[in-house]
Order: structure tokens, then C-alpha cells, then sequence
């Protein structure tokens, strides 16, 4: 499966969608492998196997071994830390916040790819994922390692689409099986 393929199974009312897939699948703020990265690991979050495959059967030829597992890596980690963080913030009690999280993230420190880009990636997990407190502190982390607000957005972008195909394949097939079951 590829993105094409993605593509042509989206509904005519979707067609913005197709049209930001197929821009961002060259979006130039983004180096070859923090693009791939970045759709590898939001199509992960979003759960959706068709999403899933199509950008694997796209993405994952471009990139190495070790950059393919880090993108899976990113999208395993923040399913974790975006539910922790998340809690914590949103948590009234402020006890929360002076604790340690006690989990195992030794990933993020060690994540087989450049920090960078698999800090993109994990910013994109966690904008799909709507965890502020991560989402600042991966923008907190890039930033404060030169990456430029037009590669962060990007990479947003590339979340935010991926997110919108894999949400608007699932309401057309939710929408067909209630179409059969009302029949």
C-alpha cells in the first residue's frame, strides 16, 4: 500500500486532505528522514491500519533500520507519556507534580537516530495525542536546539493530517456499518 493508494480510498469531500498529504509528503522545512519519521510515527498513533500501512508501505523504505525503529519508538513512548503527563497537568491535586513519574523512558535519551529528529517525532505523537505539557517540552527541546518554527510546524502538520485521514476513515467506515445495520 502507499500514500497514493491512501489517497484515492479517502471520500471526495476529503480532498484537502489528499492534497496536504501529498504536499507534505515533500515538505521541504523537513530533512528526507524527519519527514518519513514524522508520518511513520503519527500514522502509529492514530491506531488506523490502513493508515498505518499505507505510510509504512510509503515511508519506511526511506529510512534505516535504526530510524524506522526510533519512529516506532517515539509513537510507543509518548502512548505512555502523553496519558502520564496529561494526568499530571490536568490533575487538580498539585502532589502530582513534585513526584517522580517512575516509569522507563531510557528511549528518549538514547533514541538510535539524531535528538532531533526524534524529538519532531515525538512532538507529532503528542499533538495527536493532546498532551500540552509534552507538546511544550518537545518544542522546548527543539527550539533550544536551533530547529526553526517552520520545520516544528511541519512536522505538526504531518500529524495533523495523518491524524484527519486516519479519523476520516474511520467515521466512512463506521458510517458504512451503521448504513448495513439500519438496512
Amino acid at each position: 500500500m502507499s500514500l497514493e493508494t491512501l489517497k484515492q480510498s479517502l471520500p471526495d469531500y476529503a480532498k484537502d486532505l489528499k492534497l496536504n498529504l501529498a504536499s507534505l509528503a515533500t515538505e521541504a522545512a523537513l530533512t528526507d528522514q524527519q519527514r518519513a519519521g514524522t508520518f511513520v510515527a503519527s500514522a502509529l498513533a492514530t491506531g488506523h491500519p490502513i493508515v498505518i500501512a499505507a505510510v509504512l508501505g510509503e515511508f519506511s523504505p526511506t529510512l534505516s533500520p535504526a530510524a524506522l525503529t526510533a519512529a516506532r519508538a517515539a509513537a510507543a513512548i509518548m502512548a505512555m507519556n502523553n496519558v502520564y503527563y496529561r494526568f499530571v497537568h490536568l490533575a487538580s491535586a498539585p502532589d502530582y507534580k513534585s513526584l517522580p513519574a517512575k516509569l522507563r523512558m531510557n528511549v528518549i535519551g538514547r533514541p538510535g537516530v539524531e535528538k532531533v529528529d526524534f524529538e519532531l517525532w515525538s512532538l507529532a505523537v503528542s499533538a495527536i495525542n493532546g498532551c500540552g505539557m509534552c507538546i511544550d517540552a518537545h518544542e522546548q527541546v527543539l527550539r533550544q536546539a536551533g530547529v526553526g518554527v517552520e520545520a516544528i510546524q511541519a512536522s505538526v502538520r504531518i500529524a495533523a493530517v495523518v491524524n484527519a485521514v486516519a479519523a476520516t476513515l474511520a467515521a466512512e467506515q463506521a458510517s458504512g456499518a451503521d448504513a448495513e445495520i439500519a438496512a
